[in-house]
């Protein structure tokens, strides 16, 4: 069984950073590829960008490619996202994901966090 567990999301203008972390627990982390989404009041969870088991690929959005960057350091069970140049539709509850296979879909993942907030103002 594995757990995550998101935290750095905030409140931050628009233009500047973030950097979310997932932690993860259980000895088999390394091998998940891990997903990270978004999901705003009212609207469906979205893709934002996933990562490999061994973090060699990732995958982004369109809507944040060149903006954001997925990272992971499984020495320390974590999965990262950088996101700079922040806009305000940006803001939503991010969760992180593990999953089999990596994927766009939600669906695909077995893991969820319980999701940080993140807010953009503008």
């Amino acid at each position: 069984q594995v757990q995550l567990v998101e935290s750095g999301g905030g409140l931050v203008q628009a233009g500047g950073s973030l950097r979310l972390s997932c932690a993860a627990s259980g000895p088999t982390f390394s091998a998940y590829p891990v997903a990270w989404f978004h999901q705003a009041p009212g609207k469906e969870r979205e893709f934002v960008a996933a990562i490999s088991s061994s973090g060699f690929s990732t995958d982004y959005a369109n809507s944040v490619k060149g903006r954001f960057t997925i990272s992971r350091d499984n020495a320390k069970n974590t999965v990262y996202l950088q996101m700079n140049s922040l806009k305000p539709e940006d803001t939503a509850v991010y969760y992180c994901a593990g999953g089999r296979i990596r994927s766009r879909r939600p669906g695909e993942y077995d893991y969820w966090g319980q999701g940080t907030q993140v807010t953009v103002s503008s």
